[in-house]
């Protein structure tokens, strides 16, 4: 049998899987804390030795992506904020990141200090089609290199002037990497070039940058930002399913939630968005989460009218309990619903403002109307009794009233198994194994 194990340092828990390669099948399974406060390879390491203990395996390959110390953090400038700063947002988001920070136009000493206070990990740098105007995006790049910025720069806008400003920001000490343009002409997103690029600095600095571990095998062993390889894992159950679907990742702090559709070729026509359309998209709600960001969901609920008075009183005292102490274990049933409800919540919440195209800032919306499948995902869906983390997926699906046109023939199935990120981790070097794994542990058959 050969094996590999993939693991997902997260910001509270490391767990970790062994694959079996041949079969496309989870054989051993563990998890620990992630130990951010000492050295994140204490928890690795526990996690580690009791999945391999439980497949009886010993040396294999380890496969490791990590959103701990806070993932990756990312700030777009672009040329303006309807087009180019728009794309490159979107593409940031496919790219695992989160997108703390959005400038479009010149930059100013006003906006290199909002840029500075954003404290971003890596600056992506975008604007002008190919061949068009090359005046801002040559502008932001002389600022920053004026300004002794620091900070990995990815540098994607007009290529006729890539080269040009990469010496120019090389040359002034800024860390930079060049990628495609990624709205190489009006209505075309192409994220790929960039979203490597964006990988490549996230291994190469920001981990390392982090100091979550004090020697360098930490960074060695990471392949990816988490939600970079959810998402390659989504792409990968997308091909296996043959059709559109959605994932929902409710967290601690965040709800994710990530759909694959099938490219429509109106989308080219005259009222084609001249932003692109992303048709792997994720996105991140930041004030939706069931522990951290418990307090955000309550609030979110309340605008979007999904409870009375009576309940928002209740679940506002059980959202502050959570929030004051993000490590809260629900020991009971009545904690488990209460858990439950508000994953129900973020999961709704979320998944509107995806569909609306709030988030993604795409014109209309993303059209989740031939959604084939619903997976929902996240620890807290793991650990609720069985049937809750259906019910959470069932309260999205039932969603008539949120502003969205729901599916209209979906099945629901929780990740319970943990194998989106296994199966994104294991794409490049194993895709069989990787479409098997999620066949097999996902129900697509």
């Amino acid at each position: 049998m050969s094996t590999a194990v993939c693991v997902d340092v997260g910001s509270t828990y490391t767990k970790a899987v062994v694959v079996d390669l041949d079969a496309g099948r989870l054989v051993g399974a563990g998890a620990s804390p992630t130990t951010v406060g000492s050295d994140v390879l204490r928890g690795l390491d526990a996690a580690v030795g009791v999945a391999t203990a439980a497949a009886g395996v010993g040396d294999v390959p380890w496969y490791v992506c990590s959103s701990a110390g806070g993932g990756l953090r990312l700030a777009v400038v672009g040329y303006e904020a309807l087009v180019t700063a728009q794309a490159g947002r979107r593409v940031g988001l496919s790219a695992g990141a989160d997108v703390v920070h959005v400038a479009a136009g010149r930059l100013g000493a006003a906006q290199v200090s909002a840029l500075r206070a954003a404290r971003p990990d890596v600056v992506l740098l975008v604007g002008g089609t190919d061949g068009g105007d090359a005046a801002v995006l040559t502008h932001n790049a002389t600022r920053l290199a004026r300004a002794r910025w620091r900070v990995p720069v990815v540098l994607a806008g007009n290529v006729d002037v890539r080269e040009e400003l990469r010496a120019v920001l090389a040359g002034a000490g800024v860390p930079v990497t060049v990628a495609d343009n990624v709205l190489p002409r009006i209505g075309v997103l192409e994220p790929g070039s960039a979203r490597a690029a964006i990988r490549e600095v996230f291994l190469r600095h920001v981990i390392g940058g982090k100091r979550l571990s004090r020697g360098p095998r930490f960074g060695r062993l990471v392949r990816a930002a988490t939600p970079d390889a959810v998402l390659t894992g989504v792409e990968v159950l997308a091909d296996a399913v043959g059709g559109d679907l959605v994932v929902v990742d409710v967290g601690g702090a965040t709800t994710d939630v990530y759909s694959v559709l099938t490219p429509d070729e109106r989308a080219a026509g005259p009222g084609r968005e001249v932003a692109g359309s992303l048709w792997r998209a994720r996105t991140v709600e930041g004030d939706l989460g069931v522990r951290w960001s418990a307090p955000g969901v309550v609030r979110a609920a309340v605008l979007e009218r999904l409870f009375g008075a009576v309940e928002e009183g209740a679940l506002a005292v059980a959202a502050g309990v959570r929030a004051a102490d993000p490590g809260f274990v629900a020991a009971d049933e009545a904690g488990w619903v209460v858990d439950a409800r508000i994953a129900a919540l973020a999961a709704t919440v979320a998944v509107r403002r995806h569909a609306r195209g709030g988030a993604t800032g795409e014109r209309g919306g993303r059209d989740l109307r031939d959604v084939r499948l619903l997976v929902g995902s996240g620890g807290v869906l793991r650990h609720v009794p069985a049937g809750a983390g259906a019910g959470v997926l069932g309260a999205v699906l039932s969603d008539h009233a949120g502003g969205w046109a729901v599916p209209r023939a979906a099945r629901a199935v929780v990740d319970v198994e943990y194998v989106l990120a296994a199966a994104g981790l294991l794409a490049a070097d194993h895709p069989q194994a990787a479409r098997a794994l999620v066949r097999r542990h996902l129900a697509v058959d």
